[in-house]
């Protein structure tokens, strides 16, 4: 019986998800665990692996479009099973709804359902090229080709997997050499599109991108944070001479074992530890019918703020590291490598992205000095970090070059006050200025 398998639930507040790649081909086999698609959530884009094993009868999406939870997405022929029959399957009582969120590590959501009338697959002929195959590319690359005439089928890929993304279409542009995209059947008598190749320095043009499920989500949640969170801000700045000194010498001391410590690994471990002397901070204010509370947690997650590559959507996400305040240096440097590496690749697990008690938000890598950050709920604080900048700084009494580090941190004045909050980043702007504190 062909299996026929729907749209996942991919977090607790996933709405509908878009396919941007089929890493398979109808009448491909696949075996359990092997990368099916990339589907783009409110959150992230998350890799989708097969349940079963069989043969693809039909991918029932095309790539680029955005389908709500539950709708049928492909369907599985089992061994032995004719491709047309499972194939034609789609959306009747023949073949077995199979929700597929458990496969992928998901959910709070629930079990999803077929949903009669399926998108047609037909389609994906619209991204094909001449020998018949698919060409894989971002939507907005897609967009771009589009607008300036660009034959996807003519480029070769250098995003994950080949994939085309902007800036294969933009270098293309720019060479000057690109082949016509294919005229569809439909418009043969009509006049053949324009090429449009712009100068280096032509000027912009004005468009409208539509919101993908992950900027639509930030647009919610912060619109709302900053509508219902009184938010302000205190800033500290750090002495970082002493931390940058260590970490030298304890990269030199690691290097052999392949473990290097960055700014930020010894930042989430100072935020983590200073809690247990500010338990507030690592809090959660609860404003329900008849139950007003603040909530002291238990756990110190800290949430550490990852932007996403253009060729993955774009975007942000908050990857948690857990229990960060009983992990030591060496752990949280290699989860917080760990969680960044699959966030840009695979994309992040509900599980990896939930339960964060407070957030660090660093752009000290950009060469950003200050800035402030939005409260990420249900958190009651965020940390924006710049970078350590040389520059002149007074020690005991004497004018000398030194690098220091400004750290803002944004309060919920409803579970934190100003002197609350001055207490907490003076804590942790102890242990960066005392860094031996930090290993034991």
């Amino acid at each position: 019986m062909p299996i026929q398998v729907t749209m996942p639930r991919l977090s607790d507040t996933m709405q509908q998800g878009t396919i941007i790649k089929w890493n398979v081909k109808e009448g491909q086999k696949v075996k359990t665990g092997d990368p099916i698609a990339d589907i783009e959530t409110d959150k992230a884009t998350m890799e989708l692996q097969s349940f079963d094993d069989g043969t693809v009868a039909k991918l029932s999406v095309a790539t680029g479009q955005q389908v709500p939870v539950g709708t049928l997405i492909y369907i599985l022929a089992a061994a032995g099973e004719d491709l047309a029959a499972a194939a034609a399957s789609a959306g009747s009582a023949s073949g077995s709804a199979k929700p597929v969120a458990a496969a992928v590590g998901a959910t709070s959501g629930g079990a999803t359902a077929t949903l009669a009338a399926p998108a047609s697959n037909g389609s994906h002929a619209a991204t094909g090229n001449g020998a018949g195959g698919r060409v894989f590319a971002s939507p907005l690359a897609k967009k771009i080709a589009s607008e300036s005439g660009v034959n996807l089928s003519a480029l070769a890929g250098s995003g994950p997997g080949g994939r085309i993304i902007r800036r294969d279409v933009e270098a293309a542009l720019a060479a000057g050499g690109v082949s016509p995209a294919a005229i569809q059947p439909s418009t043969r008598a009509t006049t053949p599109p324009m090429i449009s190749v712009p100068a280096a320095n032509a000027a912009l043009v004005a468009k409208s991108v539509p919101l993908n499920n992950m900027r639509r989500v930030i647009a919610t949640r912060l619109v709302e944070s900053k509508q219902t969170i009184p938010h302000y801000q205190v800033t500290l700045e750090v002495d970082m001479d002493p931390l940058m000194s260590l970490r030298s010498q304890l990269n030199d001391q690691l290097a052999s074992q392949g473990v290097k410590l960055s700014v930020n690994d010894f930042i989430v471990r100072a935020c983590a530890l200073a809690m247990h002397q500010h338990p507030y901070v690592n809090s959660r204010f609860v404003n329900k019918p008849g139950q007003e509370a603040i909530e002291l947690l238990g756990q110190v997650n800290i949430g550490v703020a990852i932007a996403l590559p253009e060729e993955k959507g774009g975007g942000l996400v908050v990857a948690t590291v857990r229990n960060a305040d009983n992990a030591g240096l060496r752990h949280i440097s290699a989860e917080s490598k760990r969680l960044s590496e699959k966030a840009r690749t695979k994309g992040l697990a509900p599980d990896e992205m939930s339960d964060s008690t407070f957030t660090i938000s660093n752009l000290g890598m950009f060469g950003v000095s200050h800035f402030t950050a939005i409260v990420n709920p249900p958190n009651v604080a965020i940390l924006a970090v710049g970078a350590a900048i040389e520059k002149p700084v007074v020690k005991k009494g004497q004018i000398v070059v030194g690098h220091t580090m400004s750290m803002t941190m944004s309060s919920d004045h409803r579970v934190i006050d100003g002197a609350m909050a001055a207490q907490y980043l003076s804590t942790v702007k102890n242990f960066l200025e005392n860094p031996a504190t930090l290993l034991v």
